[in-house]
């Protein structure tokens, strides 16, 4: 069987990539007004995209506030802060989580997102 790879190449920029998706708003738009929840989550320690950024780009949604901030818990300690908005949106930061949250805070990360998927509240 003759090779098919000549060189194998660490980092190759001739890979044919059409398609960048530079904002993912529309895309949330269109699935939220079919019905679909979402989960926003963020680390209050990400350097990369601090929530700050992410709460900027769901105030640009105009989405209505359903339940306003408070604090989510985990074995009687604060996970992070959460706020719900119109359109089944729940937007929740991670206390102590950097850019992965999960890698930082797998175990709160593991609770959050089962109280979400089971439609509990946070």
């Amino acid at each position: 069987m003759q090779d098919t790879v000549q060189r194998w190449i660490r980092c190759n920029y001739r890979s044919d990539y059409s398609n960048d998706v530079s904002s993912s708003f529309k895309y949330h738009v269109f699935l939220s007004t079919k019905g679909y929840r979402s989960l926003i989550y963020s680390g209050d320690h990400d350097m990369v995209v601090p929530s700050m950024g992410t709460q900027a780009w769901i105030r640009a949604l105009n989405y209505s506030i359903v339940e306003d901030w408070r604090s989510w818990h985990v074995d009687g300690q604060v996970g992070g802060y959460t706020r719900t908005y119109s359109n089944g949106m729940t937007f929740a930061t991670v206390k102590g989580a950097g850019h992965i949250a999960v890698e930082h805070k797998s175990h709160e990360c593991s609770v959050m997102f089962k109280r979400w998927i089971n439609q509990e509240s946070l």
